[in-house]
């Protein structure tokens, strides 16, 4: 069986987008742990596609050019070739869910969550309101323009469907808040009260509005020059919490059943308990370490979703601490 690791800026997609160098190497790092994975299971051929003048490819997986002038002509090319594509993309401007559309186009079954889930996740604002509506905790978000949600302690103004920390950053009072509006950008930014706490994230398979927490992350976080900067984190630095955030991962699963595969979820864990950021209905980073904390191999799990139910797969796990790191932007 042929597979097809799609990574969308590594695939190329660095040409349409203004890619952070931390989302460059968030990608290859995600890239390259999925093929590890995957190379670890018989009967699987894997393909990827990297742009030369970015990354040389993932070791394990075989190279199929692109041709720059028509990406999406090179990937659809590639995907038809192919029985499965398993994607991934930012949520910016809709990227993920083209990317999917154009897997399926190309009579591939896809290995990504569908449907509203996409259109839901993609916007922070969007997501909010989904799961304020399902009583579960998640900040306030409201468009840049509108009224500022309450705040102690400043805001955070990032753009609506960004990923990662691309563009996020704090702003100390309301006279920076009216700076931040006299600036539009042109894009649509969205802004949330700074909420004190621990930055954590949960690794989950998710599959009709069930989910399997696999794992809870630390993530290291930075403000520098008022911008924040993901560096990495601990991937199993936060099972203490397991136990508060469980039925948390279950409620937004039954809430977004589109959800399938593989998730990720960005939270603060702060005085009044954990409150959802977002939701990434595709690989994060802390996939780069999650086999080594878990001691399963997530992409296995994932590929057994196509023929199991998610409630056969579910097993006691004792995950460990994996640090990661990224380079600062």
């Amino acid at each position: 069986m042929r597979l097809f690791a799609f990574e969308y800026v590594t695939a190329g997609g660095w040409r349409e987008i203004a890619a952070a160098p931390s989302l460059i190497a968030e990608g290859a790092m995600m890239l390259g742990a999925l093929v590890r994975d995957l190379r670890r299971l018989p009967g699987l051929d894997i393909v990827v596609a990297a742009d030369p003048a970015l990354a040389p490819g993932a070791p394990g997986a075989s190279r199929a050019a692109i041709d720059a002038d028509d990406l999406r002509g090179s990937w659809s090319r590639i995907a038809a070739g192919c029985d499965l594509v398993w994607p991934i993309a930012p949520e910016t401007a809709g990227l993920l869910e083209e990317v999917v559309r154009l897997a399926a186009a190309a009579g591939c079954e896809v290995l990504a969550s569908r449907g509203q889930a996409l259109a839901v996740a993609r916007s922070k604002a969007a997501t909010a309101e989904r799961l304020g509506a399902h009583g579960i905790p998640v900040v306030a978000t409201r468009a840049l323009e509108a009224t500022p949600p309450a705040a102690a302690e400043g805001w955070v103004v990032k753009p609506d469907d960004g990923a990662g920390a691309v563009d996020t950053v704090l702003v100390a009072g309301p006279a920076a808040l009216a700076d931040r509006r006299r600036q539009g950008t042109g894009r649509g930014f969205v802004v949330q009260p700074f909420i004190a706490g621990e930055p954590l994230s949960l690794s989950l398979l998710a599959q009709d509005g069930e989910a399997w927490l696999l794992c809870c992350n630390r993530q290291d976080l930075a403000v520098v020059d008022g911008r924040f900067r993901y560096r990495g984190g601990v991937v199993g630095g936060a099972e203490a919490r397991r136990a508060a955030l469980q039925p948390l991962a279950q409620r937004i699963a039954a809430a977004l059943p589109d959800l399938w595969g593989y998730v990720g979820i960005d939270l603060i864990d702060g005085r009044e308990g954990p409150v959802v950021l977002e939701i990434n209905p595709r690989l994060t980073t802390s996939y780069v370490g999650l086999a080594d904390s878990i001691g399963v191999n997530p992409a296995e799990l994932v590929l057994a979703l196509r023929e199991r139910r998610l409630v056969e797969l579910i097993r006691p796990l004792a995950p460990l601490p994996v640090p990661i790191a990224v380079g600062a932007a």
